[in-house]
């Protein structure tokens, strides 16, 4: 049944769907997806203006972005396997907000509302720093900030350039 409506919302236009993709196994994932609406002045009229989340308002307005510019979207996931306290071999995984694909180009991208400590730095980063590829890797970031690259080759830019500038990425 919930299958069916989301069918329903997707025809009309309110919500599209993200497929999961497998960044090291190189395929997607049947779940689960993630949905954005296509529209947020009518998501926040559809939930009462209840629900103002500015890190998932932001992420939402990230992906119709990239949508809008033609660019093919999903969401990815890293997995890689470690060792706990007990020396037992654990899986985990890590999500990549966005990968983005237009022609032969191909773009890694956390959306990360605020990074107000090396904590938080780290954590937005660990998904990046795990794909093994030379693809571009980025960090959009909410807050007023410049543009700059990090050691590890990762962009990071602030939520005004990119939504300012089509050819940001």
């Amino acid at each position: 049944t919930v299958k069916v409506y989301l069918d329903y919302l997707q025809d009309a236009f309110i919500v599209e769907r993200a497929l999961r993709y497998d960044i090291k196994g190189k395929r997607y994932i049947d779940t689960p997806s993630k949905f954005y609406f296509e529209d947020l002045g009518l998501r926040n009229a559809l939930l009462n203006f209840r629900q103002v989340e500015t890190t998932h308002l932001m992420e939402n307005a990230i992906y119709n972005e990239l949508r809008a510019r033609g660019m093919s979207v999903d969401v990815g996931e890293v997995t890689w396997f470690t060792k706990d306290e007990n020396g037992s071999r654990v899986r985990k995984t890590l999500e990549v907000d966005f990968i983005c694909n237009q022609g032969y180009k191909r773009f890694y991208i956390q959306s990360a509302y605020r990074i107000p400590d090396d904590e938080k730095r780290e954590q937005e980063l660990q998904s990046l720093r795990r794909i093994d590829d030379s693809f571009q890797k980025i960090v959009i970031v909410g807050d007023h900030s410049p543009r700059y690259q990090n050691e590890d080759g990762i962009l990071f830019m602030d939520i005004y350039d990119f939504m300012m500038d089509e050819k940001s990425v």
